[in-house]
């Protein structure tokens, strides 16, 4: 068994203050504690960032625990272990003895072992006769022992901290995307609000955070890119909600005037008794009302809904429970396609003023239809908006074609 007492350096290296009071705290340690050493070394794994150590410094003081024979550390048989430098550095996986010497300098000035130095330096120990170990010159591992605990709750802390960071940054990285996406969709689809001003704000919070931010950082930017998204959602509520009012109140408009089913044919552009006229009488037709101003043309009326949904089966995908049973329930599925396809709501809405609210959720059916083959579902959609307006355009060819399409591809298929 070794005596417990104070030693100064070998050479050149002094003693210090705070040498002498880790040394006077193992001599007051309480005798009898056993502690698994390598549970103690994954302590201070976890924990070396705050002791300051390297990798190099680990792999040191994993080589020191592999000459320490049993697999606890305990006071009463002797905690100092003697090897030379040419046996640490192979157990060390061969590093240089200069860096070998470098950290295990660093870890007595950690606190993590003593140096024990014999009177000439060299690391060597003293048995009896019955082969035990009466002194020891070496590195001492009782500070390992003595700080068990201290270790445990700091690579604890370290793990959640560890944890707090990590799950911080991630929370930033969703917000930052939420906000550069509602800022990219506003701006793109003609919201209304000062999205400039969010843009640059958006950037300021980004460039003030280093490159190699710390928690503490991350979390300031993210409380300031919750604000911003906080901002950004209210905007888009406000915008969205007015759309929601005006588009109520050009449904209730048109209500009466579609909610009756026509027939295909009274749904095109030219009346029976237009196309019945001769020649003569449409050229005097024209004569007589050419001057006036042009009435704008009264919105196509709505087809059968189980036509529509014949034609068009897919967006009966995006109804309330995955069906579509009334006009209603078609009209807010139309909306819901408008968003997954891109489609603008001023186009959307210029659509409903001009077709019906109806008849724009029925060619929002068609597009979906087709959305494979066509390259830009707004542009499509003000295209036919145009058509519309001028009169030009019919829904009854396309929802006809598309029911053909559909019935041969079940006939192939049955």
């Amino acid at each position: 068994m070794q005596t417990r007492h104070v030693t100064t350096p070998f050479g050149r290296r002094p003693a210090t203050l705070a040498l002498v009071k880790g040394q006077l705290a193992i001599a007051a340690s309480t005798p009898g504690t056993r502690v698994e050493k390598w549970k103690v070394f994954r302590d201070v794994c976890e924990a070396r960032e705050r002791f300051g150590l390297q990798d190099r410094a680990l792999a040191v003081l994993d080589a020191l625990l592999t000459f320490y024979p049993n697999g606890e550390l305990d006071a009463e048989h002797g905690l100092v272990v003697f090897p030379s430098n040419a046996q640490l550095s192979v157990r060390a996986h061969g590093i240089t003895e200069s860096t070998l010497r470098r950290q295990l300098g660093a870890l007595v000035d950690a606190g993590l072992i003593h140096r024990r130095d014999s009177p000439n330096g060299k690391r060597y120990a003293h048995r009896n006769r019955e082969g035990e170990i009466e002194q020891a010159y070496g590195f001492d591992l009782t500070p390992l022992l003595v700080r068990a605990s201290e270790l445990a709750i700091l690579a604890q802390d370290v793990a959640a901290e560890r944890m707090r960071f990590r799950r911080a940054k991630e929370t930033l990285t969703i917000c930052r995307r939420d906000v550069r996406k509602l800022i990219s969709a506003a701006v793109e689809e003609g919201a209304s609000g000062n999205w400039g001003k969010v843009e640059t704000a958006y950037i300021d919070i980004l460039a003030r955070l280093p490159r190699y931010p710390n928690r503490v950082q991350v979390e300031l930017a993210l409380d300031e890119m919750e604000l911003l998204r906080e901002e950004a959602l209210n905007i888009l509520a406000t915008q969205l909600n007015t759309e929601d009012l005006l588009g109520n109140a050009i449904q209730n408009d048109r209500h009466i005037q579609n909610s009756k089913p026509e027939s295909i044919y009274e749904l095109e552009p030219s009346s029976r008794k237009k196309l019945a006229e001769s020649p003569a009488e449409r050229a005097q037709t024209e004569s007589e009302t050419e001057g006036r101003p042009k009435a704008r043309p009264e919105p196509i009326k709505a087809f059968p809904l189980g036509m529509v949904l014949r034609a068009c089966p897919q967006i009966a995908d995006y109804g309330p429970g995955g069906r579509i049973e009334q006009w209603r329930e078609l009209m807010k599925a139309a909306v819901v396609v408008r968003s997954m396809l891109g489609v603008s709501p001023s186009a959307y809405e210029e659509a409903c003023n001009a077709m019906g609210p109806e008849n724009a959720a029925v060619a929002m059916a068609c597009i979906l239809e087709r959305s494979t083959l066509i390259t830009s579902a707004g542009g499509y959609l003000r295209d036919l908006t145009k058509r519309s307006q001028r009169g030009e355009f019919s829904l009854g060819p396309m929802l006809m074609a598309l029911m053909k399409v559909n019935d041969e591809g079940k006939r192939r298929t049955a």
